[in-house]
């Protein structure tokens, strides 16, 4: 609407002290064992997220002996702190793929998005999952006055025009904001993603698929006469498979592809908030920067709005907690705040050309990988699962060759190529280089920083209570130095995304080795 936006009183600061995601805290998430012993299985999948976990419905559906392997606790990952946005409406990408990649191509990323979008649906209503799916428009508008961004939407409109997406030009929205234009997508979706995803696991279970939690997979994989056998991190067990696939976020085995050259983590930010003005509907995302997404979301009888957005490079968002705060003041503003009972964080990984990797690392072996899913993993997972399938069960499929990450054709791939390492090798120097004057001593309870101590520059955190914990913060991926991220309470790598806990553990890859811990001395 081009109206003034509602004007609200100041409400006060009403963040929870800690980070919980709406969708764990409504869950009742099954636990598995930790891998104890050498274990044979037809399918080894590595990660427990949407990916993994519908690739291994797929698969044993087909008859496959499956085995899942999660390195943390399943949906602790990206799957468990997303928007459960279900759309094929990703932010300005259409006109690009025009572009760069042809219409075909773009009609095909498209059609395979679409497709993953009607097969979700399909399969909650097939097997009656109780898991909140609602179909609804999606929305992409750009801020009164941004003449780029209302440019480039604009430009997006006739991409949609040219590859049959079925979109609508709006001037006005429902939501009390200022805009110059949107773009409506009908008959999108919105669900909980952890009680759909439960409904697969189920029937993963019933068909004899076998899944172990705590079990982290390290990078070697000897290959023998169609066997190939994977290790857990300091080759305590081994898994010998026929096929094996990487659902984990950063791929576990890179095959010389140097991945981690190749991709690089965002981290986003959501609220949960319980609003004083009735939401209408309709899932909302800004084209232009910052970023804001608005969906609804049913929690203990009441409709809560999913408030998300303010985007930046993990380990580069400076004070962390601020973004959640951003989100808060934009949330107040336009539809007030009662309270806010969740607020989380995620983050995922961006190829250079911002298509997803799917595909066999090489055609004589058989391990796949699924990665890159710009933080639209409801349906690109999906599509992800559907592919891997396709290829371990030797099906065609039309999309190979868009996903394939052997591609390095277009020119903002290879600008995007330099820019991104250009931008690791000044975090690498920058962290080596960095002057300290914080003290331990000086530290409050529950309050992390980077600290000169016993003479030289280490990760601190004080907790709740007044222990201390001190790390070497160098990561133990490439050797960038972490930094503290004050809202999550992680040491996160401004490189390659890699973050651990305060006390050095891992909490997301590539790093798969902890942060050394170090002596306390007060």
């Amino acid at each position: 609407m081009k109206e003034n936006r509602m004007n609200r009183p100041q409400f006060p600061q009403s963040l929870p002290q800690f980070p919980k995601s709406l969708w764990r805290a409504s869950t009742e998430v099954p636990s598995f064992p930790a891998l104890a012993e050498d274990h044979s299985t037809d399918v080894a999948i590595v990660g427990g997220g949407i990916t993994g976990i519908t690739t291994a419905y797929l698969l044993t559906q087909a008859g496959y002996k499956v085995t899942l392997l999660e390195a943390g606790e399943l949906f602790a990952g990206t799957t468990g702190f997303t928007t459960a946005k279900i759309t094929v409406q990703h932010g300005l990408i259409y006109h690009d793929l025009v572009k760069y990649f042809g219409e075909e191509a773009a009609r095909l990323y498209y059609q395979s998005n679409n497709e993953a979008m009607k097969w979700i649906v399909q399969t909650a209503e097939e097997l009656k999952l109780s898991c909140g799916l609602t179909r609804e428009a999606a929305y992409l508008y750009a801020d009164e006055g941004d003449e780029q961004t209302l440019k480039q939407l604009e430009d997006e409109f006739k991409a949609y025009g040219k590859i049959g997406l079925p979109g609508e030009w709006q001037d006005h929205i429902s939501l009390p904001l200022r805009i110059d234009g949107a773009i409506k997508l009908p008959e999108q979706a919105r669900f909980h993603p952890l009680q759909y995803l439960k409904g697969l696991l189920d029937v993963i279970l019933h068909k004899g698929g076998i899944i172990y939690e705590h079990t982290m997979i390290g990078e070697q994989v000897d290959k023998d006469s169609g066997v190939l056998t994977l290790y857990t991190e300091q080759s305590k067990h081994k898994i010998s498979c026929r096929h094996a696939v990487s659902a984990s976020h950063y791929p576990f085995y890179d095959g010389g592809a140097l991945y981690f050259a190749r991709l690089h983590a965002e981290r986003s930010y959501c609220l949960a908030i319980d609003p004083e003005t009735d939401y209408e509907g309709g899932m909302y995302l800004s084209a232009g920067d910052p970023t804001r997404s608005l969906r609804a979301v049913e929690w203990n009888g009441k409709k809560l709005v999913i408030v998300g957005g303010d985007n930046h490079k993990t380990g580069q968002g400076i004070c962390t907690h601020g973004h959640y705060e951003n989100l808060e003041k934009f949330a107040g503003e336009l539809l007030g705040i009662r309270g806010i009972p969740f607020r989380w964080s995620t983050q995922d990984l961006i190829t250079l050309d911002r298509v997803p990797y799917i595909a066999k690392t090489a055609e004589d072996e058989e391990i796949y990988i699924a990665t890159g899913f710009r933080k639209w993993g409801m349906t690109n997972g999906t599509l992800a699962a559907r592919m891997i399938a396709d290829g371990i069960q030797r099906r065609s499929n039309p999309y190979t060759e868009l996903y394939d990450p052997s591609r390095f054709k277009t020119v903002p791939a290879i600008k995007t190529f330099i820019a991104q390492n250009a931008n690791v090798a000044k975090e690498l120097v920058t962290g080596k280089l960095e002057i300290v004057h914080k003290r331990t001593h000086e530290l409050e309870p529950d309050q992390g920083a980077v600290v000169f101590h016993d003479g030289q520059r280490v990760g601190a955190y004080r907790d709740p209570e007044g222990k201390l914990h001190l790390v070497d913060r160098t990561c133990t991926h490439m050797g960038c130095e972490t930094e503290w991220n004050n809202g999550e309470r992680s040491w996160d790598c401004p490189c390659h995304g890699s973050r651990y806990s305060f006390d050095g553990e891992v909490l997301e890859g590539p790093a798969t080795v902890p942060l050394t811990k170090l002596e306390v001395k007060e």
